[in-house]
């Protein structure tokens, strides 16, 4: 096949990113003028990469599960779906559906806020902003809690086979089914805890993130609830794109799963929130999700065709 992936689908995490989300408006021409940006985006990431070959600036533009029809009527990604709303008890995963996610990163953070101010005026009143969510890399790739974050990452050529569309849907090769959600951190809750208490709810080490034996791990650990593998005994894997955000006032996690599949997201989740038995995640005692989207990120061919 043909189809190339938006190139920040795989590429290498960065120090700084911008999550943008936006609705469509009822203006005149929205869809178009919507239609118009979007097919643009790999010229423009392009042109920033061309003019600032050191900054390693990347921006994925994708398409909400609500809107897909809006923009591309004629066919649909196969496993496109919206974001499969959890709740158990105390333990939620709130759907808050929206139009579209620009997901934008680099080695400069002006870089990518003079990319999110001109993105906003070319679609100008066709769309409204729902959120801004600005990431950043914390120590040494840490979430805040203080435990390195993304370890279970694919590396090298095995992130596209994990991330991007194959010849299972021929018509979307090349795309990547994204899903995002923004946790808040209790952190006063979880600063409390000693150290190994941490450790335990995560499953690692936290000085120097060695992962605990699958013996030693708790079922309701972190790494227990989320590492997990399918009938043939092959690793269930997504691509993670998730920063730390946060001020003063709140912080946590802006979680961002990148997959050839709806599925395996979902199946995460589920053992988070659901559990084993009833062994859910504990992590999920110390922060908690107030958004949930799901998104298909079409290739670059595939940008260039929508709405025909």
């Amino acid at each position: 096949m043909s189809a190339r992936p938006q190139l920040g689908i795989t590429a290498e995490a960065n120090s700084a990113a911008l999550f943008l989300t936006f609705n469509q408006s009822n203006a005149d021409g929205a869809v178009a003028q919507v239609l118009n940006v979007l097919r643009r985006i790999p010229q423009l990431e392009a042109e920033y990469r061309s003019n600032y070959p050191d900054a390693e600036f990347h921006v994925v533009a994708a398409i909400g599960s609500g809107y897909w029809e809006r923009i591309h009527p004629r066919t649909r990604p196969a496993e496109l779906a919206p974001f499969p709303a959890l709740e158990n008890g105390d333990n939620v995963a709130p759907f808050t559906p929206v139009d579209l996610l620009f997901h934008i990163r680099s080695e400069r953070k002006d870089l990518n806020f003079q990319f999110a101010t001109e993105l906003t005026v070319n679609l100008g009143d066709a769309v409204e902003l729902v959120e801004e969510v600005e990431g950043f890399r914390y120590l040494d790739s840490r979430d805040l809690t203080g435990f390195v974050d993304g370890t279970e990452n694919p590396e090298g050529d095995h992130r596209l086979d994990v991330a991007v569309v194959g010849d299972e849907d021929a018509e979307f090769y090349g795309g990547s089914y994204i899903h995002i959600q923004r946790y808040v951190h209790n952190m006063t809750h979880w600063n409390r805890l000693q150290v190994k208490a941490q450790e335990d709810i995560i499953g690692r080490t936290k000085a120097d993130n060695v992962e605990y034996a699958g013996a030693d791990k708790a079922l309701t650990a972190h790494t227990k609830r989320t590492s997990l593998k399918d009938d043939n005994g092959n690793s269930i894997e997504i691509l993670r794109h998730s920063m730390p955000y946060g001020d003063m006032k709140e912080c946590g996690l802006l979680f961002a799963s990148y997959c050839r599949n709806n599925s395996n997201f979902r199946l995460m989740l589920e053992s988070m929130i659901h559990g084993e038995g009833g062994h859910t995640d504990h992590l999920l005692k110390y922060t908690r999700a107030v958004t949930g989207a799901a998104f298909f990120a079409p290739s670059v061919e595939g940008l260039a065709k929508l709405g025909s």
